[in-house]
């Protein structure tokens, strides 16, 4: 088992509101630059003391954003002024943005047809959006023909912005592989954005959301799948709240220079 030091130097956040993600992300895209955008959560931070591949994929991740209160208590307690962003929260304002400067979307999973309803939701509220291609597949990774046949695919569609909703650590892993087969591609991770979007789970309602309590409702909703995990996500959050100087901060690879620590007001 990787030390918890050396879990949180692999997972540093770079994106601190989310404003900031929709700047980065349109940003790289007007650079044609390919990058991968993925949301730190605590069952993130679990996986990673286990997972070489997902940590290696957190380490040369480009954009990393702070998802779950949690994590971000953790870093507003070491100073930093920083927001939740999460990957439901990204799809809707980033698919205006798409629509608006006329760039191509793409979407890969959950199933097929979860996926038929939201893009169907997405279409309904922004006719403009271009939405290059969509698929579900069955993926098990690590499988490079199963990605070289995702990435010819996106790369023939002509997509710029592609969202990848396949639960972690299976989309950060794909994701990766995607980002060096699709040049001038971004790839954004959202766990179960069209889930909810969808409506095939109900997200929780916004004043749990902003009490931090989402976790709670998530937990009563599906005791019996989600237990475990949290269990596991306890142990990590008191770890970390025992270890202030394993949290950072610092620019991932080639993300550019976010701002810096900032007193909180």
């Amino acid at each position: 088992m990787v030390a918890s030091s050396k879990v949180i130097s692999t997972a540093r956040v770079n994106v601190f509101s989310p404003g900031a993600a929709l700047d980065m992300t349109f940003d790289c895209l007007a650079a044609g630059r390919s990058f991968v955008l993925f949301t730190l959560n605590l069952d993130h931070i679990a996986k990673l003391r286990r997972d070489a591949e997902f940590r290696r994929c957190y380490e040369t991740a480009d954009l990393v954003s702070a998802d779950g209160w949690p994590v971000v208590w953790l870093y507003r307690r070491n100073g930093f002024e920083i927001e939740r962003t999460t990957g439901a929260d990204m799809v809707a304002p980033m698919c205006d943005r798409a629509a608006a400067e006329g760039l191509a979307v793409y979407f890969v999973g959950p199933m097929p047809d979860v996926q038929a309803r939201a893009l169907g939701v997405l279409m309904g509220r922004c006719p403009d959006l271009q939405i290059a291609g969509a698929e579900a597949p069955i993926i098990s990774l690590p499988d490079h023909g199963q990605a070289d046949g995702v990435a010819a695919r996106i790369r023939e569609s002509g997509a710029r912005l592609c969202f990848i909703a396949l639960g972690a650590p299976k989309q950060e892993i794909l994701a990766e592989a995607l980002r060096a087969r699709c040049p001038g591609v971004g790839f954004v991770c959202v766990g179960a954005a069209l889930d909810f979007i969808a409506g095939a789970s109900r997200r929780a309602p916004q004043w749990i959301q902003k009490a931090g309590l989402e976790w709670a409702w998530r937990l009563l909703s599906d005791p019996r799948n989600l237990f475990a995990r949290y269990v596991e996500c306890a142990y990590v959050f008191a770890l970390l709240a025992t270890r202030r100087q394993y949290l950072d901060a610092e620019p991932s690879r080639g993300a550019g220079t976010p701002p810096g620590r900032q007193p909180r007001r």
